[in-house]
């Protein structure tokens, strides 16, 4: 991604320029000077948690995005204009209580009559349209290209080595997994009968005293080593390792399985032109299907209604798209999704998806650039592998090849953020790069919505640091509605925090880097700085 020069905060600040109207009277000033903002040395307490991306650098010595800020002192009671949101993802829970009022609904198709209305090509979309049809588990790309057996494929020796290599690894987690979740077992019974209730934490486990009991001690030594690698208690604990179990054993019985065949929408995955197929349902399929729902809380989770999370935006519209399954997405789907999106009205799309191999990347790409000459701004995640993406791999959906040019300037790629001040606060499991990632925005431990009417749950990833710029940039299009897309980007980029230190990356603690190095922009998103730039720009 090309390099944007930053416009100076300071500078802005002192500048006065026209405001492009529609939007609140700014009578704030940026932050600065954060380079003397102080390290926060206590814990989180519950609030903070559950919120910490929406507080301020300056006030809470936590990295968020000033979110709160912003609505008390800039938006206050301006709703702005309704911003249409696409979201490209797995299914979205759009009856849950926090997201059934912010959903967006095609006023032109009249539901369940089994009849194009609107003649856009897809049957009764009333809230968006399902690519997946009813399947949900799926291959990953590299799989795919090995299991056609094309040799000739310029790919298929690198899957060869990578699956070999993924395969291998998992093949010995699930022995791991498997081994200790028997041990925790055995020792966790003990341990019930001795302290006679189920759950209990690291204190209670200090007050055991074994004596000569020998299968004791193991089981309270085995318990001890489970708690302490972070977990509040041994439910929790237990929790995490039945779901990592599940997650290893779906990698190998559907991610990696070369004989899996899950799509079965009946088209053709290498035609574009092969339209239609999929149908209306946007809701998840299975329970353990949540993403979507939870990157939608994060956009746009009703604010201040007494229930459990605030979405970032005041004024959306979230318009569904089911493309993302429990493996890798298809370029077709992800292609059809931004065009379906563009061509009903979204201004913003969030992408929390992505791989590294694209064998239609082109169709994609030709996708973002429709959308840029349909004034509609693309913000996606930048990945979960902790690897400089200008060195090591190319992420996909980009907007350039092999580091090149931008193919147009309506897309933004974001890092992740964790909820720490310092050296790490950049979440060790995000990727980043001077080049292709633009920005970082708070994706560790976030608190959003999952599938159940009343249900939410905390998530870490570049999945949930996307969909919080996406918040940002539905505000300042809401807020601001004649700013263009490339002009919304320019300033979620130039408006950001600049910080100066050295951050640990990729979770090593050897590997320490200027954050300024770390993305195009250098800075961290914030939406009070956002919005008194967007308001000063003509």
């Amino acid at each position: 991604m090309n390099f944007i020069k930053p416009i100076l905060i300071s500078a802005f600040a002192a500048t006065i320029l026209t405001s492009c109207g529609g939007g609140a009277k700014v009578l704030s000033t940026p932050i600065e000077n954060i380079d003397t903002a102080p390290l926060k040395v206590s814990d989180l307490t519950e609030t903070e948690q559950h919120n910490w991306g929406h507080l301020d650098l300056i006030t809470d010595t936590i990295p968020g995005m000033s979110v709160d800020k912003a609505y008390s002192e800039i938006i206050k009671d301006n709703a702005g204009k309704t911003v249409i949101v696409a979201v490209i993802d797995s299914g979205i829970d759009i009856e849950h209580e926090d997201l059934d009022g912010v959903i967006w609904t095609n006023e032109d198709e009249i539901p369940g009559n089994g009849i194009d209305d609107d003649k856009n090509g897809y049957v009764d979309d009333i809230h968006g349209w399902n690519f997946l049809g009813d399947t949900y588990e799926e291959q990953l790309e590299f799989v795919r290209i090995l299991a056609s057996g094309d040799t000739s494929n310029p790919d298929y020796e690198r899957a060869q080595k990578e699956y070999d290599e993924e395969y291998g690894k998992f093949i010995n987690y699930k022995t791991q997994y498997d081994q200790l979740l028997q041990q925790l077992k055995g020792a966790d019974e003990t341990i019930v009968a001795k302290l006679n209730k189920t759950d209990y934490t690291l204190a209670d486990l200090e007050g055991i005293t074994a004596g000569d009991n020998e299968e004791l001690a193991t089981a309270t030594a085995m318990a001890k080593y489970i708690l302490g690698l972070g977990f509040d208690d041994i439910s929790a604990a237990k929790k995490e390792l039945k779901n990592g179990a599940e997650s290893i054993s779906d990698r190998l019985n559907y991610n990696l399985n070369m004989k899996f065949e899950g799509r079965k929408t009946g088209d053709d995955i290498d035609d574009l032109t092969d339209v239609g197929y999929g149908n209306g349902n946007v809701m998840p399929t299975e329970d353990s299907e949540s993403h979507g729902t939870h990157v939608t809380g994060i956009i746009a989770a009703e604010r201040n209604n007494g229930l459990g999370a605030n979405g970032v935006a005041n004024n959306v519209k979230i318009m569904s798209l089911r493309v993302v399954s429990n493996g890798d997405e298809y370029d077709k789907d992800v292609a059809l999704g931004i065009r379906y999106a563009v061509d009903n009205g979204a201004k913003v799309i969030n992408g929390s998806f992505g791989k590294y191999y694209s064998p239609h990347s082109d169709w994609v790409q030709d996708a973002i650039k429709y959308a840029a000459d349909h004034d509609v701004l693309l913000v996606m995640a930048a990945g979960n592998e902790g690897m400089d993406l200008d060195k090591e791999k190319h992420h996909y959906p980009t907007d350039n090849t092999n580091n090149g040019p931008e193919i147009s300037d309506n897309f933004l790629s974001v890092g992740a953020l964790a909820p720490k001040y310092g050296p790490e606060m950049v979440a060790g499991f995000s990727n980043y790069g001077k080049i292709n990632v633009d920005v970082f925005a708070p994706g560790a431990e976030i608190y959003s919505t999952v599938p159940g009417s009343d249900k939410y749950d905390t998530k870490g990833g570049t999945s949930m640091a996307s969909p919080a710029v996406a918040g940002v940039a539905a505000l300042i299009r809401s807020q601001y509605p004649k700013l263009s897309a490339s002009q919304v980007k320019r300033v979620i980029m130039d408006s950001g925090l600049p910080i100066k230190i050295k951050v640990v990356v990729g979770g090593d603690a050897s590997n320490e880097q200027s954050f300024t190095n770390l993305s195009v922009s250098g800075k961290m998103v914030n939406a009070y700085n956002a919005l008194i730039m967007a308001s000063k720009l003509k």
